[in-house]
């Protein structure tokens, strides 16, 4: 159902409010330059400091700008249940084409907890989802046992960000879930030995600065060329570590103005602008990609 260079996109805000006009300009311009599906209000979105009102504005403008040429993969997580459940049905009244999820932050609950939630929101509503299993920020691991139950019993769930960076978890899936199930990276730096694995792209924070490159880069390695593949990493590696370099997403916005200076590197707090140290080596970076 997807597949090659996803952004999650940063959301643009001039002040505090949300500059509209920025964001329709970057889901045209990530369009135009070979991106192959949009995911507005993820982490790199800022999710977290938007409304519930603000949040499923961004992703009706998102859906309205796309007019249907990518799908959307609408940022829908919760570790209330009933949030994520009204979240979601938020996201297909908005006309999105899937929700990515993360399973609960904070609260921490086991495995059952995580299928459990993850049942109630399918039953729910029937728009299609997509696991997002980050541990590094939820401290909730999705275990690749509890992906197979999930994916056997709940046939709306078609994919899997995964961003655990245990690259043998590709496998596994591809054992317990079956090879056509959907597994995307949620690690720009390791795209091309998931590629390799068998995965089926990325959802990138790189390609909100790079999406020619990135999308270059996936279309490569899902036609098996992995000599171009690596001519792309290569390039592309010192941007992917660039951009975390300080709290993420104020490398990426700095970046992005850099690159298309008409676009706000705006934070909501508790974002802050990026150190002096990690401007310099995002500046190196795009400098290295040919971007600058």
């Amino acid at each position: 159902m997807f597949s090659g260079s996803i952004p999650a996109l940063v959301t643009p805000f001039r002040g505090r409010a949300f500059d509209e006009a920025a964001y329709r300009d970057l889901v045209e311009w990530q369009i135009a330059e070979g991106s192959s599906a949009l995911v507005p209000c993820g982490t790199t979105g800022e999710s977290a400091t938007l409304s519930f009102e603000e949040h499923f504005a961004v992703v009706r403008v998102c859906v309205d700008q796309a007019k249907g040429r990518v799908p959307v993969i609408a940022g829908c997580g919760s570790n209330d249940t009933a949030v994520a459940i009204r979240n979601t049905e938020e996201a297909k009244a908005a006309g999105a084409d899937a929700g990515l999820l993360v399973p609960p932050y904070y609260n921490r609950p086991n495995q059952e907890g995580i299928y459990r939630h993850f049942e109630a929101i399918a039953d729910a509503c029937d728009l299609p989802l997509v696991l997002y299993n980050v541990p590094a920020r939820t401290v909730t691991d999705i275990q690749p046992e509890t992906v197979a139950r999930i994916v056997a019993d709940i046939p709306s769930v078609v994919g899997i960000k995964d961003a655990t960076g245990d690259l043998a978890r590709v496998s596994r899936h591809r054992e317990s879930c079956g090879t056509d199930f959907c597994q995307l990276s949620g690690n720009d730096d390791l795209g091309l030995a998931f590629m390799a694995m068998g995965g089926r792209g990325c959802i990138s924070v790189s390609a909100n600065v790079a999406p020619r490159l990135c999308a270059d880069f996936y279309a490569a390695a899902l036609a098996g060329d992995y000599a171009r593949a690596l001519e792309l990493q290569d390039k592309l590696f010192p941007l992917h570590a660039a951009l975390f370099t300080d709290a993420s997403p104020g490398p990426v916005k700095y970046a992005l103005n850099r690159v298309r200076p008409d676009f706000p590197a705006d934070l909501r707090l508790p974002m802050t602008p990026p150190s002096e140290a990690s401007r310099k080596v995002v500046d190196a970076a795009l400098a290295h990609a040919g971007l600058i």
